[in-house]
């Protein structure tokens, strides 16, 4: 896969059920850890994240596509999830498949929909990672500030400015 292979675009009403894949790709395994059975998503405070998606106006979701395959995806909507702030910061969750992480596609997907978001004209962004995750440094590059830590998960928030 190379650069220009790989799109990065809003996702198709006929994707969205694929959100339910994602959440659970996006769930955190430390190495040498057993995943989670994939049930683990029907749990009310994961079933949040894709359930009735599209249906709000706060509702943002952008694909990674390379090959027609959907590799990644980053969505936000403003829930009462892990890290939830307040009723006007939407809540971002985001996954890569494992075979295509650290090739670049976090990265553009997490700088595109921040974009998204201040063109919305939201004034922050908030997300919740395991604090062994080696995503915290990704969310850190990209201006992420913890606000609040819970054991070994942390709460970032990162401030949009004006488009």
């Amino acid at each position: 896969m190379t650069e220009s292979d790989l799109i990065i675009r809003e996702i198709k009403k006929s994707e969205i059920s694929l959100l339910k894949k994602f959440t659970y790709t996006a769930i955190y395994v430390p190495q040498g850890a057993q995943k989670p059975h994939k049930s683990i998503v029907e749990l009310p405070e994961l079933k949040i994240y894709y359930e009735n998606f599209g249906t709000k106006a706060d509702d943002i979701c952008l694909v990674a596509e390379t090959g027609g395959k959907l590799v990644g995806a980053v969505w936000t909507r403003i829930i009462d999830d892990y890290a939830h702030i307040d009723e006007n910061t939407p809540s971002l969750a985001i996954a890569v498949e494992e075979e295509y992480r650290s090739k670049g596609i976090g990265v553009r997907l997490l700088l595109e929909i921040l974009r998204k978001l201040k063109e919305a004209e939201f004034s922050a962004v908030s997300l919740s990672v395991q604090k062994e995750n080696f995503a915290v440094k990704l969310y850190e590059k990209a201006g992420f500030k913890v606000v609040k830590q819970n054991g070994g998960e942390l709460v970032m928030v990162k401030t949009l400015g004006k488009v």
